[in-house]
């Protein structure tokens, strides 16, 4: 799979790019029977029966492991990220040829069959969220559960803090509009880039137990405000779609996992690509061309799209006017 000249132009000025039929569809089925083995017997949700669907978890079916998280409308199965059949999933010819096109032939480091899977340590700090860099794997299975008759909630947005270079979500199976899907606000990487102190990781200032007030990822006031703003002048975009699709996005993108207000589970995978060097390139603070450590044909690419590609790929009315 070759990424056009137009993909490459519209993912480098919005920081995302969904892709239709990236991912074996017979292989998602197969994630979703291993996803719903994971259940115990006495689980309330019953795969054959739509009304368990429904969230929250009741009590009785909390589960507050990293490895294996079922809370409140979120199902998160990290366990099995090392394992050959996942792997297999995302890190497929095709996706490591787009990975490669964009950030470079032969710098990407693959995943390790039989290794440390995300959520292996724990939380990255008390409290805190499982940090995705220390995995050496696929982040895993992330499941939202639909909200019912919950009330509508505001949207929100935040950026990843831990190193890595390229996000993906697959879908395992189909997501309606407002079904929870990935949600991206786009171009919001271009100006959340150069707000950050370093420009992959986020610093974080560490837990002590006798100092409890201030723990985990700090942002600049910069930072904050540009968010902010992101969130008053820029509409988002809802990535659903069918089952084998994928989102592509940049590390630095603005985004959260969409509330569900359809009748269906949403099932995505999460994997990220990134460079063998991301070690030595995470140093670096965010450097006046963005696109340093992308592609020759990344950096090479300018950033005209047609209107059309634009709408295929959702981008909202407001900010359909510079496309050509």
């Amino acid at each position: 799979m070759k990424l056009t000249r137009e993909q490459i132009a519209f993912f480098k000025d919005n920081g995302y790019l969904i892709l239709k039929n990236a991912l074996d569809v017979q292989s998602c089925a197969g994630a979703q029977d291993r996803m719903w083995a994971e259940l115990p017997e006495n689980c309330r949700l019953k795969r054959d029966d739509p009304a368990t669907h429904i969230g929250p978890f009741a009590d009785d079916d909390v589960q507050d492991d990293a490895l294996h998280m079922r809370k409140d409308f979120r199902w998160q199965i990290r366990q099995f990220g090392t394992e050959q059949w996942l792997v297999d999933l995302v890190y497929t010819k095709d996706l490591i040829e787009v990975a490669e096109q964009l950030l470079g032939e032969g710098l990407i480091e693959p995943p390790i069959v039989g290794g440390k899977p995300m959520g292996s340590d724990g939380p990255a700090w008390p409290g805190g969220p499982v940090d995705p860099a220390v995995n050496e794997g696929v982040r895993g299975i992330y499941c939202t559960l639909p909200y019912g008759d919950r009330p509508r909630e505001p949207e929100s947005s935040h950026t990843d803090g831990h190193p890595f270079c390229l996000g993906i979500v697959g879908l395992i199976d189909d997501v309606p509009p407002d079904g929870g899907a990935f949600r991206i606000w786009p171009g919001s990487h271009r100006r959340l880039y150069p707000t950050c102190q370093m420009q992959y990781d986020q610093p974080r200032v560490p837990f002590y137990e006798h100092m409890p007030s201030h723990k985990g990822i700090v942002h600049t006031p910069e930072y904050l405000r540009e968010l902010e703003a992101i969130m008053s002048d820029t509409p988002s975009v809802d990535c659903w779609g069918q089952q084998g699709d994928v989102v592509l996005w940049h590390h630095r993108l603005a985004h959260m996992a969409g509330h569900n207000y359809s009748q269906v589970i949403r099932q995505a995978v999460l994997h990220d690509f990134n460079r063998k060097d991301l070690d030595l390139l995470r140093l670096d603070p965010p450097q006046q061309d963005m696109w340093r450590d992308w592609s020759s044909e990344v950096r090479a690419t300018d950033t005209r799209y047609s209107k059309t590609f634009a709408e295929e790929q959702r981008l909202p009315a407001k900010l359909l006017e510079k496309t050509a």
